[in-house]
């Protein structure tokens, strides 16, 4: 190994302090039928042209994440500035109209989401996934009811005492 291996690493960390409210989600569809390949490559590019527009609220987006290959299971991951940005956009068009038309006939793939909010709620939900992905994968399952906000905020905190108000990184331990 040479001296200067790994002198150009870099090592850093966010500061979530400007974002006390943030939602991150991560969605995926997995493939289930034949029928469900031409779903998922459909989908894609008009999930990118949301993404792209930047609805309100949303402050990054990433597609195409690929959990497998076989069966085909695709994903993308989503940073929302808050859960009303957040919500409001899935109540919204094309969103509305996609929920809909998934929920009546999924056309091939199982579909699930699960957020993650920086005030510590957590909410999911699986919709035709035969093989438990995520927290289906280890948690008890239950029939979903209500909406997204409500099943999320079961578990969410508005005390805002844990969380960081300075997210400075401690300082680098040297290898």
């Amino acid at each position: 190994m040479g001296a200067n291996m790994g002198a150009n690493r870099r090592h850093a960390v966010p500061d979530f302090s400007g974002y006390p409210d943030l939602v991150v989600i991560y969605l995926g569809m997995k493939v289930r039928t034949l029928a469900g390949v031409k779903t998922l490559l459909g989908f894609g590019p008009r999930i990118d042209r949301v993404g792209a527009a930047r609805p309100e609220g949303l402050l990054h987006y990433e597609n195409n994440i690929i959990f497998s290959l076989r069966p085909l299971h695709v994903g993308m991951r989503w940073y929302w500035r808050d859960m009303d940005s957040m919500v409001a956009w899935s109540k919204s068009e094309p969103h509305r109209i996609w929920w809909r038309d998934f929920l009546r006939d999924t056309r091939g793939v199982g579909i699930w989401h699960e957020t993650y909010h920086m005030r510590g709620g957590m909410e999911a939900i699986y919709h035709d996934v035969a093989e438990p992905v995520g927290f289906a994968a280890f948690m008890p399952m239950q029939e979903a009811r209500g909406s997204l906000a409500a099943r999320h905020g079961r578990y969410a905190s508005s005390d805002l005492r844990d969380l960081p108000a300075d997210n400075a990184p401690d300082a680098a331990v040297p290898r």
